[in-house]
């Protein structure tokens, strides 16, 4: 049989190493490959403006691709519950195809979608490429528990072998018995918005540093694949969070949004690695790409992932609910140059170092402004390039010490972390230009130069830049002995201090799986 597909794009935004698009083109006579604007996840209170245009950028790069193989995206808006089944009736579709994917939301839709597909007697294939592994695959090794801790999720993962290879990009001989109907009308109907139509204001975007889409992520995996030597020395805490270039790859926007298939990144490494001597995990390349896969794993296993309370691994903290202190560190405005500077870098180009995410998740929560670690998920959710629901919601726990990482004694400084990659504050002085005529001795501690160098340095600390807005040295012993009462609390049974949590069943990929063809 013939058939007429829909491929849905989600998070799968290329055409390399995706399985699903290829389980679309079997036996199809007619491909319609849709990306739809789903008002849950494209809300412009959520997602910020660089964020937007990463996202425009990949569509408008993945169209063209499309168009190379006669072919093209269709981007609809609504609910995809909605807009899915009316795009069955009108297009006489036959069979859909997708992308797995594990965050809660998504399950929960494509759930939906799938029954509503199954009555119009639409099949419906998905495949897994999003990440390494299957992760269901790792939480059954694991007798049903997502593994809490590194070296267990690493010793699981051996077990299972290698992930998968990577799939070629289809090509036109692929193509060659497949159609793309195409009319005069569909570009206006089903055309890629410009950020102007969907009502976005551009007056704060800077320069595109990091532009969206599959040819641009495999341009950049193809320039530092060639950096061998960097590449198997590579270790991410010897990388500097205050660079004035990224000292990363920020590779990490394009997997996030699947530009770049995860598996690709995987082996290309290998192929590098082959024959040389190398890093290895937790802290090679290959080794964060493990990272993202335990984070998955956690988010997938534990209910409740991406909050405190119903979360039965994450330690249950008397966070203060401090409106102004939260809208000074997420605006730049907490007196400490170096936590304002990562901030304004944040905002202004949608990424930051791993290690600045540490200090100024530290300072915001256990450290410095004692706020619930679920208030900085939301901001670095609306502002990263690679804001990742699992890995968002993982390392926050963690740099909080509520869950993963229990050292919560151990207190970045806001002042000398960044002097030790940066004495001269050069950092600093790109991101507030308004200190950067201040002496280095000064620059991570403005309030301590005397008045005449401030008013030198034409920024008087109090009127031009704000005091400190807690005293870091009396506030984190304070906030230790915080956290060492709600340590405290736990019940020695505590699954935070458990090896793995069992999973309620049935859970709902339970019943994906009997609704859905898993091929």
């Amino acid at each position: 049989m013939a058939h007429t597909c829909i491929h849905w794009f989600r998070k799968g935004l290329r055409l390399h190493d995706n399985p699903a698009l290829m389980a679309a083109l079997k036996d199809c006579k007619q491909l319609y490959p849709v990306f739809i604007l789903d008002p849950y996840l494209h809300n412009n209170a959520c997602v910020g403006i660089n964020r937007w245009r990463f996202l425009i950028g990949a569509l408008k790069d993945l169209d063209g691709s499309l168009r190379k193989l006669n072919s093209r995206l269709f981007v609809v808006r609504g609910k995809p519950e909605d807009v899915l089944p009316k795009l069955f009736t009108k297009w006489k579709v036959t069979r859909l195809t997708y992308e797995y994917d594990t965050e809660p939301y998504s399950l929960q839709r494509d759930s939906k979608v799938t029954s509503l597909a199954k009555e119009r007697g639409v099949e419906v294939i998905y495949k897994v490429s999003h990440t390494l592994y299957n992760i269901e695959r790792i939480i059954e090794e694991n007798n049903g528990k997502p593994p809490l801790t590194y070296t267990k999720l690493q010793a699981i993962a051996k077990t299972i072998g290698p992930p998968k290879r990577p799939i070629p990009a289809p090509t036109m001989d692929d193509m060659k018995d497949v159609k793309t109907p195409s009319s005069e009308n569909h570009e206006k109907e089903y055309g890629i918005p410009t950020l102007e139509e969907l009502g976005l204001d551009t007056a704060p975007l800077g320069e595109d540093l990091f532009p969206g889409g599959e040819q641009e992520a495999l341009r950049r995996l193809d320039e530092h694949m060639k950096r061998t030597k960097w590449v198997c020395s590579f270790e991410k805490p010897q990388t500097s969070p205050n660079s004035l270039s990224p000292s990363t790859t920020v590779l990490s926007p394009y997997v996030t949004f699947g530009c770049l298939s995860v598996r690709t990144f995987w082996w290309r490494l290998t192929e590098v690695y082959r024959g040389n001597k190398h890093s290895d995990p937790p802290v090679s390349l290959h080794g964060q790409l493990l990272w993202r896969e335990f984070f998955y794993t956690a988010s997938l296993g534990i209910p409740s992932f991406n909050k405190m309370e119903g979360n039965s691994v994450c330690t249950q903290v008397d966070w203060d609910t401090n409106p102004d202190y939260l809208a000074a560190w997420r605006e730049a405005r907490t007196g400490y140059p170096f936590i304002d500077a990562i901030m304004t870098q944040l905002r202004q180009e949608g990424w930051i170092h791993h290690l600045a995410r540490h200090a100024v998740a530290c300072f915001l929560t256990r450290g410095d402004l004692w706020i619930s670690w679920e208030e900085g998920q939301k901001v670095f959710e609306q502002l990263l390039l690679d804001g990742d629901w699992a890995l968002n919601a993982g390392n926050w726990q963690w740099l909080s010490a509520s869950t993963f990482f229990h050292q919560y004694f151990r207190v970045y400084s806001p002042v000398a972390f960044g002097k030790k990659t940066d004495k001269n504050g050069d950092y600093i002085r790109k991101y507030l230009p308004l200190l950067k005529k201040f002496p280095a001795e000064y620059i991570y501690e403005p309030w301590k130069a005397p008045r005449s160098i401030q008013q030198a340095a034409g920024c008087i600390v109090g009127k031009d830049y704000p005091h400190p807005i807690v005293q870091h040295e009396v506030i984190s012993k304070k906030n230790i002995q915080r956290m060492k009462l709600a340590y405290a609390k736990r019940s020695p049974e505590s699954p935070s201090k458990s090896k793995g949590v069992k999973r309620k069943a049935p859970s709902i990929i339970e019943m994906i799986k009997k609704k859905a063809k898993v091929k």
